[in-house]
């Protein structure tokens, strides 16, 4: 949940201006560090860490998300933390409206907002010039009848054709966000990705992403995975399973969750969706480092300086170099 406590203004030593702070966005793919440095970064320069990690939105998906425990926020006020059922259908749209709703409150108050997570459209949603198609109702309701006929498979094809690079985004398997697709190329008659803007913020933002390399983070991602399991993440979608998650179109298809549900359903052992999860993270991981760094205006840090533990200085020093250029 979020934390009511009020973090200190912004440091006199800080580069950052408390008159206009800018938003600080910490990028990347899962088990990269994104979530200790954003604590870090709020912790010295006055902030507030606010979620840009979908899965996160959602009460109750705790373990397999890994969300930071209130201990580990080290006392920095979180928001967008649970704030959704499991049943509730995520929309990029909506999270653009608080999110910004959140990094206004917090400029106005003198304090750096800190936006942490790796869902890219997200990130992009709060910071860029962006504007939503609208939806047609008979349009989605034929694809979505399509997606409960053929499966996601069939749809994922038919968007590789019209928009690859659209198709190379979005998971195979993801299929409400390959109806999403469909449906705006169908509205719009372009491809879903022409309906992205450039790269036209709409806050002063200094973007860090956090960059390990390939064979370290798939380390990091099967001990992650191994500690979720030992840290009772079938126990937890359990829990979930009991107040809607198998029914939820958005958090039912969560990386960990979706196959434990397929383990709980009989489909698969627990060893197996144990082992399909890390395979679909690493995966996932790779769609995530190659969305940010389309983005020019991404600042990594390099895996070496992680290794070392280097990352919070590195951060600092970037930071700094960034709002005083």
């Amino acid at each position: 949940m979020n934390s009511d406590a009020a973090s200190p203004p912004i440091p006199p030593d800080s580069p950052l201006s408390p008159h206009s702070p800018p938003v600080v966005a910490v990028v990347g793919p899962t088990a990269a560090g994104k979530s200790d440095l954003g604590v870090f970064l709020a912790r010295e320069l006055g902030g507030e860490v606010i979620n840009a990690d979908s899965m996160q939105l959602y009460r109750g998906m705790d373990i397999g998300t890994a969300k930071l425990t209130v201990e580990e926020r080290q006392g920095v006020p979180h928001h967008l933390l649970d704030i959704w059922d499991v049943t509730v259908t995520a929309s990029v749209a909506e999270y653009q409206r608080l999110a910004r709703a959140e990094i206004d409150r917090l400029r106005a108050q003198g304090r750096v907002p800190v936006l942490v997570g790796g869902s890219g459209l997200y990130v992009r949603g709060a910071l860029d010039a962006m504007e939503f198609p609208g939806t047609d109702p008979e349009v989605r309701a034929r694809l979505e009848a399509e997606l409960a006929e053929h499966g996601p498979g069939a749809l994922h094809t038919r968007l590789a054709t019209a928009d690859p690079e659209a198709a190379r985004a979005i998971l195979p398997s993801n299929g409400r966000r390959i109806v999403r697709a469909l449906e705006v190329i169908e509205i719009t008659g372009r491809p879903f990705t022409a309906n992205l803007p450039g790269h036209e913020a709409v806050y002063d933002t200094v973007q860090i992403g956090v960059d390990v390399a390939r064979p370290e983070l798939d380390e990091r991602i099967a001990r992650r995975v191994d500690r979720m399991w030992g840290a009772g993440l079938v126990d937890e979608v359990r829990e979930l399973e009991r107040h809607g998650l198998r029914e939820g179109r958005t958090a039912s298809r969560a990386l960990g969750y979706q196959q434990v549900l397929s383990a709980l359903a009989g489909e698969c052992t627990l060893e197996e969706a144990r082992v399909e999860t890390i395979r679909a993270t690493k995966r996932f991981a790779r769609r995530q480092d190659s969305w940010f760094r389309r983005d020019p205006r991404v600042n990594w840090l390099s895996g070496a300086v992680a290794d070392r533990g280097e990352l919070p200085g590195a951060a600092l020093a970037l930071l700094t170099r960034a709002v005083t250029a």
